[in-house]
Parts: structure tokens; C-alpha cells; sequence
């Protein structure tokens, strides 16, 4: 049993080495997981960013459970509901060889803060591709430092400049606070962001935001905070217009629709006409359940 301290819930509670070891109980800290790795799909994935998906996709690894609730995840069934298959570390190496062996351009870990133990123990052999830690944002300095050197790409999100909507949406209080001084800490490992001659990401950060429904000013404090905090050059920004309502969504009525073709116009007139050069965004297609992966326990 582990007492744990991963990431900023701070839980505290002895986390079970495998879920055999619970007669399937799960209500045993924040991510409600054991600390054998649980996944439900891996992959060769298209459709994330130009310099990480590239030509032959990203070789990606959900990973079941998470520290944060957020209420409309797209990920529900495998955030909150727990689908996936437990595996060992070996077999979790073997599944990044098979990726690479299929073409993958990285490694591209999502969701795997309540993991680390198990990542950190799966990457003691370099792989021949970058690693992309595909995170929330609500991570601890700690547990970032134990990754340096594991890790060559960072892709947080920055959900949230409003903390009041963290925590009813997400369940993370000071998530502004924890999530910027973890991208920092992110950016003081990797440095600037390096892109090779056929414009896949080497190494760097790139900073993910999702436009919730009603809430711009959310996201334009989120875009002064990127934009005062890095120069061009050193970061990537990735705005995203994919939002569907997802979860449980449907309790919270303000977010219960998609972002309308107006709320994303002035958001990303807002980011056009900021310092922020370097980065990515979506159409309107993108918000579309098509681009849901389907969690069917492929490649485990």
C-alpha cells in the first residue's frame, strides 16, 4: 500500500497495488484507482495537434481514472466510470513498442498523473521517440521534477482562470494557481519549444484551452496570462473549439449546450490581436462527438 501525495488533492489514503486486491471497490482517494496502470485504448491517433498527430499519428495511451471530475469530460466513461483493464508495467512497455512499431511519431501519455509511479518505472529505458505528458494542468511541482528527463513534450490544459468554476465544474480549487506554476515548471524543463524539418514537436509545451459556453472572459484572462508569461517562440497555444457537452453536463444547464460560432469569434479575435504567435486553432467541426475516441480496450 502507497500513501498518496501525487498530485495537489493530496489525498493521503493507501492506494491498493492492483484492484484485485479491493473485491472491485473504488472509493479510495480522488482518482479512485490502484497503482497498477488502467487503460482503455491505445492507439494511433489523428487528431491532436498538427506537430504531434503529424502523418502517421500520435501513438497514444489513455489511461483510465484522473484527478480532476470535470462534469463534462469527454473521457467520462474512463475518467469517472472507471472502464479500462489493469496491466502490468512490462506490458505497458510493451504497448510503446508496438506504437513505434506501427509508425507513431511520439508517446503520448493522457492522463497519466495518478500513474506516475508506473510511468516513471515504464520510461527507465529511453525511447526512441519524444514522450508527450498529456495533462489536466492540476499537477504538483514534485511530481513534475520526477519526470525530467522522462518527458520531452508537455501538453497541459489551462482550463480555468476562474477559480470559482474549477471547483464546480472540476472539483480543484487554486486550480489557476497550481495549473500556471505547473506549466511554468513544465517550461523550465523542456525550454523552448523545437520543431524538426517535417514540423513534428521535438520538445516543448504546448498550452491547451477549451472555450467553455458562457464563459469568454475565462478564456481571455487565460490568453493575458500565456501571453505576459511567455515570448514568442518559447511556447505553443492551442485554442480549442471542440466543447461538447458530455458527462454529466446536462445537471449544469449555463454549460449544457455547445460554444456558439459568436463566443469563439470574439475569444479568438482576442488571441489574434494578443502577443501570443505560435499555435493552433480549431473549427467549428471540431465540436463533434465523431472525434470522441472509442474506449473498447483496442491495443491493451
Amino acid at each position: 500500500m502507497t500513501y498518496c501525495y501525487v498530485c495537489p488533492h493530496r489525498c493521503g489514503v493507501d492506494r491498493p497495488e492492483n484492484m484485485a486486491d479491493t473485491d472491485g471497490e473504488r472509493y479510495f482517494g480522488s482518482c479512485g484507482c490502484g497503482m497498477q496502470p488502467i487503460v482503455a485504448r491505445a492507439g494511433l491517433h489523428m487528431w491532436e495537434e498538427p506537430c504531434i498527430s503529424g502523418t502517421h499519428g500520435s501513438g497514444t495511451v489513455f489511461f483510465s481514472g484522473c484527478n480532476l471530475h470535470c462534469v463534462f469530460c469527454q473521457n467520462f466513461d474512463i475518467s469517472c466510470k472507471g472502464f479500462g483493464k489493469e496491466i502490468t508495467i512490462e506490458r505497458l512497455q510493451e504497448i510503446y513498442q508496438e506504437l513505434i512499431a506501427k509508425g507513431a511519431h511520439n508517446i503520448n501519455l493522457v492522463t497519466p498523473t495518478h500513474f506516475t509511479e508506473a510511468v516513471l518505472k515504464s520510461l527507465e529505458k529511453p525511447l526512441p521517440v519524444p514522450v508527450v505528458y498529456n495533462t489536466s494542468g492540476f499537477e504538483t511541482q514534485d511530481t513534475l521534477r520526477r519526470l525530467k528527463g522522462k518527458v520531452q513534450i508537455y501538453l497541459p490544459d489551462l482550463k480555468y482562470s476562474d477559480d470559482v468554476a474549477a471547483i464546480k465544474y472540476s472539483n480543484a480549487p487554486y486550480y489557476f494557481r497550481i495549473a500556471t506554476d505547473a506549466i511554468k515548471e513544465m517550461y523550465r524543463q523542456v525550454g523552448d519549444y523545437e520543431l524538426d524539418e517535417n514540423g513534428l514537436l521535438k520538445k516543448g509545451v504546448v498550452i491547451r484551452h477549451l472555450i467553455l459556453p458562457g464563459m469568454l472572459d475565462n478564456s481571455k484572462r487565460v490568453i493575458d496570462w500565456v501571453a505576459n508569461t511567455f515570448k514568442p517562440g518559447q511556447v505553443m497555444f492551442s485554442l480549442m473549439h471542440q466543447y461538447v457537452p458530455c458527462g454529466r453536463a446536462a445537471e449544469y444547464p449555463e454549460i449544457n449546450r455547445k460554444v456558439t460560432d459568436e463566443e469563439y469569434a470574439e475569444v479568438e479575435a482576442y488571441l489574434m490581436a494578443s502577443t501570443i504567435e505560435d499555435g493552433f486553432v480549431q473549427e467549428g467541426d471540431a465540436a463533434c462527438e465523431d472525434f470522441i475516441p472509442c474506449f473498447d480496450g483496442t491495443g491493451v
